[in-house]
């Protein structure tokens, strides 16, 4: 049986980005299958009281500075030249995320996340705004006009606030989390341990 890594993902966060973009050299080392699980960060920092770390640690002397030093380590280290904080941040993501529930049901999924991860985190662009989500949804082939029907429909926001709370049932607190089996692994710093997760549950099958 292929090994399984789900991810449960939001566009909103930088560091999402970053861990999609670093995981492709993984998934072809270990042979794991991709499961992205679309989950509303801002639905689960209200459950758990947590907070971004651009927030969070807004008042701690050198720990927001030190954050972005392990960001921009982890740009060098995985080649991810074309990163670039968006100027809108933070977006709000929640028209984004039920595009992207919509887009997975429609069977164009991978382009959806491609075009989100692209003008989030690379093109800069204010994606919670209706019109220039709906311009980049078009720029990349897609439907917008079937697409934000969709966004605006009682079954994609019961579907992404269903996904959400069964998240945080598992214990999710922030993104990007991974599970490989029943093993949850919080933020891009631990995709190590990720890997070698998969490799433990091939090696045991």
């Amino acid at each position: 049986m292929q090994p399984v890594i789900e991810f449960i993902f939001d566009f909103a966060s930088p560091n999402a980005y970053l861990a999609y973009r670093a995981l492709p050299p993984i998934l072809a080392r270990t042979g794991a299958r991709l499961d992205i699980n679309p989950c509303l960060l801002g639905g689960i920092f209200q459950a758990t009281g947590n907070r971004a770390p651009f927030a969070a640690f807004a008042e701690i002397k050198g720990k927001l500075e030190y954050e972005i030093l392990e960001i921009r380590r982890f740009v060098a280290r995985h080649g991810l030249d074309r990163y670039a904080l968006n100027p809108n941040f933070p977006v709000n993501s929640l028209m984004l995320m039920r595009g992207y529930i919509a887009a997975c049901d429609e069977g164009v999924g991978p382009a959806y996340l491609e075009m989100g991860l692209r003008g989030m985190w690379e093109e800069g662009l204010k994606l919670d705004d209706r019109h220039v989500l709906a311009d980049a949804i078009d720029a990349a082939g897609l439907d917008s006009g079937s697409l934000m029907a969709a966004v605006r429909s009682d079954r994609v926001k019961q579907k992404l606030a269903d996904t959400t709370a069964a998240a945080v049932a598992r214990g999710v607190f922030g993104i990007p989390t991974f599970f490989v089996g029943p093993e949850m692994f919080f933020g891009k710093d631990r995709l190590g341990q990720v890997e070698e997760a998969v490799e433990a549950a091939k090696a045991s099958a």
